[in-house]
């Protein structure tokens, strides 16, 4: 049976594309996006919207049935550095939001979540290089508090209520489509930006801070495989490891040096790179490539070939 689907958090930097991806799949009236406030044209006339709160139990639940949805992307969240300035608002939403899809497959309301988990769940005491999918996990941040406390959550309504959740553990995400949302990583987005328009960038990162980090295309390839495999297939319930290319910021400056031979990059770090210091250098993610057949597709260099391509069309146009 095709899906009816519900992405809650639809404009933010994931939803908006895995939106138009699912649309793209199943049709456009079959995936309903839904936000706390509009998103992009493309988003917006591609297919049905609604205004929702992730947070209100029962707007999710009427918008459940209105829809018959069976499948929930369950994609709101505060990031990492803005969840630092908002801590208890950033739970509220990260936790409760989850709590409520949950307990709508409890009940035999919707039939599968997807809910993205995240490397914040890992913390100083994590193995930095390589982290294996079962490891310390002593997150520091809210945001990865967060994250790893729905984890459990997730194994847990699995476990006690065979609810039907999959997870995956991001890495730092980059697209050319949507800004930077408040996460740690999100300066390998704005480098593209500032490459563009200031031929110079200013890192809050260190140099030499490594951290895992994916384009947008395979992030979306993966979340749709993970929902699409078979269920006995995933055989971890709380959140798999994906992994895409780890680098440094000094390495996107070279990668971007090659097609903007006078780019240059300074550091000026701040309270985000303690955040860093508390992640992954890279992650092993050998169960999900053997559990459902995971494999990422694009390397830095191609990566930045896509983002410049398109960030200077969109510049070009914006200045006319």
């Amino acid at each position: 049976m095709m899906p009816n689907i519900l992405i809650i958090g639809a404009c933010g930097q994931i939803g908006s594309e895995l939106t138009i991806a699912l649309r793209d799949k199943y049709g456009n009236d079959a995936v309903i996006a839904s936000d706390i406030r509009e998103g992009s044209q493309e988003l917006m006339e591609s297919g049905p919207f609604e205004i929702l709160d992730a947070t209100d139990s029962k707007a999710i639940a009427h918008v459940v049935e209105k829809h018959n949805i069976s499948d929930v992307y369950l994609m709101a969240a505060m990031l990492s550095a803005v969840a630092e300035k908002n801590p208890l608002k950033a739970w509220d939403l990260n936790m409760n939001s989850l709590l409520h899809v949950l307990n709508l497959a409890r009940d035999k309301k919707i039939n599968k979540i997807f809910w993205p988990s995240s490397i914040a769940v890992f913390g100083p005491t994590t193995p930095k290089n390589n982290t294996p999918q079962r490891t310390i996990m002593e997150p520091s941040t809210v945001y990865g508090i967060s994250k790893q406390a729905g984890e459990r959550w997730c194994e847990y309504y699995f476990n006690r209520y065979s609810v039907d959740v999959r997870s995956i553990r991001y890495p730092g995400l980059i697209s050319y489509k949507t800004l930077p949302g408040g996460g740690t990583t999100d300066y390998a987005v704005d480098i593209y930006h500032k490459a563009i328009t200031d031929g110079t960038y200013t890192s809050f990162l260190n140099k030499g801070t490594f951290l895992p980090m994916m384009y947008m295309d395979d992030a979306i390839n993966a979340t749709i495989n993970i929902m699409d495999a078979d269920t006995k297939d995933i055989k971890i319930r709380s959140s798999y490891n994906l992994s895409g290319i780890s680098f440094a910021p000094e390495d996107v400056a070279s990668s971007i040096q090659n097609h903007i031979s006078d780019f240059t990059l300074t550091f000026n770090p701040d309270f985000r790179q303690d955040i860093a210091d508390t992640w992954p250098n890279s992650v092993n993610d050998t169960d999900a490539q053997n559990d459902w057949g995971w494999s990422s597709k694009i390397s830095l260099d191609e990566m930045t070939e896509i983002m410049l391509k398109n960030l200077k069309s969109y510049y070009k146009k914006e200045s006319l």
